[in-house]
């Protein structure tokens, strides 16, 4: 059985879709697009405790969703940047302390 068909998962993606109801990566550059994916940040891979996990969840809009967050997972990091010109990439050593 998929998780994605549960009454919880349901519950929970309606949840964050009203507490987050903008696209997260669409933030960062400034722009206001609904978001309609509710996105796990880390794969859950089947794992039951971070699939549910609220923490481990954003909003994205299908765009972001379909395009920079597979290549986030492929690649290991998030290309382009905000409209200051700073890195989406939170290892780009523009971005470390």
């Amino acid at each position: 059985m998929s998780y994605y068909s549960t009454a919880e998962w349901k519950r929970l993606r309606r949840h964050q879709l009203q507490a987050k109801p903008f696209c997260t990566y669409c933030h960062e550059l400034e722009i206001r697009t609904p978001a309609t994916v509710v996105d796990h940040i880390a794969p859950h891979k089947g794992n039951k405790a971070l699939f549910f996990n609220p923490l481990n969840l954003q909003s994205l809009c299908k765009t972001c969703h379909d395009s920079a967050k597979q290549r986030l997972e492929k690649s290991g990091s998030l290309k382009g940047g905000n409209v200051a010109g700073i890195p989406f990439d939170t290892n780009h050593h523009w971005n470390q302390p």
